[in-house]
């Protein structure tokens, strides 16, 4: 812990004092390690338990501890898009139904109109009661399932024109646990809907288990410490966060900013896809961020509109992206941010039956890039550019069929070979393996082996897209070509590609990313292009072709240092051709830059030449 933050944590513990809730900073700091200890045990019993692909590889699942009242208090290192917004909401929603909870009731929730993301994240809500009978917290532990009973065997419907196209089971805080013991309604209906039965009952458990283990370490802290000094460490820790967002917040240009992203053309959306826009307030004075995003589009007849949860979640991302490091995520740095949103909006608050399916991904993602590069345009040094929109490619399909390895056993799981390069920073270049900003570089790309050795597939590529990156003083990260197809048997393969039409646009000067590319690539060699909204039967001897996009550029490309430039030939990132025609980087025969002539060619480029 810095010297600031010391400070800043003695100021708030003095304030708390004269509320009669004295808290020292250590003690503080103490207790958020704890609470980030319980959070971290959520999540490894999730990692090591679940047994869907998408969670105990891809680590698509999130752990959060929400307090009686509906905040929330910490999060377990995840997904944004899960965790920012959406735990508090569901826990609001399962004490407004069930007013009277008890010790040993489990909650089942995947519900986007009460809080959650989509349909595929099956949420265990556990509240944590204590000997007396009273409310002290709710734990919950999200994770994304392989199959959700969709009428077609994906988790990501960018095409169904509502929630009765989608097909799953919605489950709104839906009680499954009494007394620790199984609601076993609940859990035959799942099993009589889902594809994978056992595979799901395993990550349900795992999910369970998770939201248990939340629970006892909290009702032990409690003994520990006893409610009420725990009550004010809370509160403290609140304050504590609120001081730190006024901190970032004061080292902002302050401005209004505007900017806009475009999603591709889906069934059931405009013939140019879906335009959104986000208006920023920066007010270092007042120590205020304001993301509206009321004037946007109504929702559509497609899965890309967003639920409350990730429409809030998604402007919260490009917040975060966008200020000093550090700054924790809860309802106490949530004081100083208002995020404006309507009903019935596509990046809003949706009203059933409206189709969410797809809201944890391609829209979300466009929704951060316009939030991040209006931050951007308040001055060099802040805000990202664009991630490259292809967040669920070919390369990220959801895999379904009957194994001839295991008998004919039905399979099903996303894979996650490679997706989208990520945006250049102010710092950095982009991340290779971001997958989309809503996911933060958190999911873990598969390993080829173990995606062979689990579905009867083959992976005849997979490698970096030379030239697909933004071209920036940061570059944006390239996308990547993966190829893969079927053994001895037909797979269906789903997914929701954007960025085949709109690029990651650059910032600053900086240039877009490389667009995407899909391709079905027949038994005889020659290759079909496929639309981004897919849902596709592989025969045996093809394979899926996919290019993913690449990330935006921040900043001039000229501004570039050469010898990164030079570097980024070398290693094979961006082609000699490329260097000197947008970087203005000549090098010699041996790979060196040639300082003459990169002096004269940037020249050139400055003047139009």
């Amino acid at each position: 812990m810095s010297r600031e933050d010391t400070a800043m944590l003695d100021r708030v513990t003095e304030a708390n004092a004269d509320a009669g809730a004295p808290p020292t900073a250590v003690e503080l700091a103490i207790f958020n390690s704890r609470m980030e200890s319980i959070t971290r045990r959520m999540a490894n019993t999730m990692l090591r338990t679940g047994r869907s692909g998408v969670i105990n590889t891809a680590r698509d699942f999130s752990c959060s501890l929400v307090t009686a009242t509906g905040e929330l208090l910490s999060v377990s290192e995840g997904f944004p898009i899960h965790m920012l917004r959406g735990a508090d909401l569901m826990a609001q929603c399962m004490a407004e139904m069930h007013p009277v909870l008890q010790r040993g009731d489990a909650y089942l929730h995947n519900s986007p109109y009460h809080g959650n993301s989509h349909a595929a994240d099956h949420t265990v809500i556990v509240p944590v009661v204590d000997d007396d009978g009273v409310h002290r917290f709710s734990v919950l532990a999200k994770a994304h399932v392989a199959d959700c009973g969709n009428a077609l065997p994906t988790t990501y419907m960018g095409a169904a024109r509502d929630v009765y196209a989608e097909g799953a089971l919605i489950f709104p805080a839906t009680k499954i646990q009494s007394d620790y013991r199984h609601i076993d309604d609940i859990v035959r209906m799942c099993r009589m809907r889902i594809r994978v039965p056992d595979q799901w009952w395993g990550d349900y458990l795992a999910a369970l288990g998770a939201a248990r283990v939340a629970e006892r370490e909290i009702l032990k802290l409690g003994a520990e410490v006893g409610w009420a000094r725990f009550h004010a460490l809370e509160r403290a820790w609140f304050d504590y966060s609120e001081q730190r967002m006024i901190a970032a917040i004061r080292k902002l240009p302050g401005g209004c900013a505007s900017a806009e992203n475009a999603h591709d053309p889906f069934p059931g959306t405009p013939a140019d896809g879906i335009h959104i826009r986000a208006d920023v307030q920066v007010d270092p004075e007042a120590a205020r961020i304001v993301i509206d995003l009321t004037d946007n589009p109504d929702c559509m007849p497609c899965g890309l509109n967003l639920s409350e949860g990730t429409a809030t979640s998604g402007a919260l991302c490009g917040v975060f992206d966008s200020i000093e490091p550090g700054v924790p995520a809860n309802a106490g740095s949530y004081r100083r941010i208002d995020v404006k949103l309507r009903r019935n909006c596509v990046v809003g608050i949706p009203e059933h039956p409206t189709s969410t399916s797809v809201a944890t991904t391609n829209l979300a993602d466009r929704l951060v890039n316009a939030v991040q590069r209006a931050f951007a345009s308040l001055g060099d040094g802040i805000g990202m550019a664009d991630a490259s929109g292809s967040s669920l490619p070919p390369s990220c399909g959801v895999v379904s069929g009957f194994d001839p390895r295991a008998d004919g056993a039905a399979f099903i799981n996303v894979v996650i070979l490679g997706a989208g390069g990520g945006p250049g920073t102010p710092v950095t270049d982009g991340w290779l393996t971001i997958a989309c900003m809503g996911n933060a570089g958190m999911p873990f790309y598969d390993s080829i082996e173990l995606d062979e050795l689990h579905q009867p597939i083959v992976v005849q590529a997979r490698r970096l897209r030379t030239d697909g990156e933004g071209a920036g003083r940061f570059r944006g990260a390239p996308g990547a070509e993966i190829e893969y197809g079927p053994v001895d048997c037909d797979v269906e393969v789903g997914f929701a590609c954007d960025g085949v039409v709109h690029p990651a646009q650059g910032v600053r000067g900086g240039g877009p990313g490389a667009l995407a590319e899909a391709y079905l690539r027949r038994a005889d060699g020659s290759l079909e292009a496929l639309p981004g909204s897919s849902q596709l039967i592989v025969k045996e001897g093809e394979s899926l072709v996919s290019l993913t996009a690449g990330g935006g550029g921040y900043g001039p490309p000229q501004e570039r240092p050469p010898a990164s430039v030079a570097r980024d030939v070398v290693e094979g990132w961006v082609s000699r051709e490329r260097a000197e025609a947008v970087y203005g980087v000549v090098l010699t025969a041996e790979g060196s830059v040639d300082g003459a002539a990169t002096e004269r060619r940037r020249a050139g480029l400055a003047a139009g030449a």
